[in-house]
């Protein structure tokens, strides 16, 4: 196995150990980020999630971002066309964040020294729920091996993100139940 490929295997790894140990999604996806921003090298990464309406673009965890960048604003959906790529399930590559139109923050790429951007659709099923985004500093291309390690990976995310809202409504099921039981014992 060569050495970047052994790289991304325990990076997927770590990545999976951290899904397994915790149920709190910001914890989780934090640590995800950090994984994938330390095995491939890049400047960020970030996970935003779609809002109920579907019209945005919401930060849910972030990676190497400056606080001023985090805080810019939602994706608008209607306004970044990578990002409508990617949640129809389409892999995006932007050579040039700073020039291109398809990115909705050019001005605020540049002041983040932001340069490439790739976007994998997080998807459960066919269903998207939002985008991992990775950034470099220099315009880059992502190898075949790079685009296979950030699709497992932002499926591995969607994954936890899923569990975690599926642990969260049976708790609360749960909560609402035992609290029903006890009324009724209490008559």
């Amino acid at each position: 196995m060569k050495k970047k490929e052994f790289q991304y295997f325990e990076a997927l790894y770590e990545v999976a150990r951290v899904i397994n140990a915790s149920l709190d999604p910001a914890r989780v996806l934090e640590k995800i980020l950090r994984c994938v921003q330390d095995s491939m090298k890049v400047k960020a990464c970030s996970i935003r999630l779609l809002d109920e309406r579907r019209k945005r673009l919401l930060m849910s965890a972030a990676a190497g971002l400056s606080r001023k960048y985090i805080t810019k604003g939602p994706v608008l959906i209607e306004e970044s066309g990578l990002d409508r790529k990617a949640l129809q399930g389409k892999m995006t590559w932007v050579r040039d964040a700073q020039k291109d139109r398809d990115f909705q923050y050019t001005e605020e790429a540049r002041k983040e020294g932001i340069k490439s951007v790739f976007v994998v659709p997080l998807q459960v099923g066919e269903k998207v729920i939002g985008v991992m985004r990775v950034y470099t500093k220099e315009i880059r291309p992502f190898s075949k091996q790079e685009i296979r390690f950030l699709e497992a990976v932002a499926n591995l995310s969607a994954i936890a993100l899923e569990n975690a809202q599926m642990h969260h409504s049976l708790r609360t099921s749960y909560d609402l139940l035992t609290e029903h039981k006890y009324r009724l014992d209490d008559h």
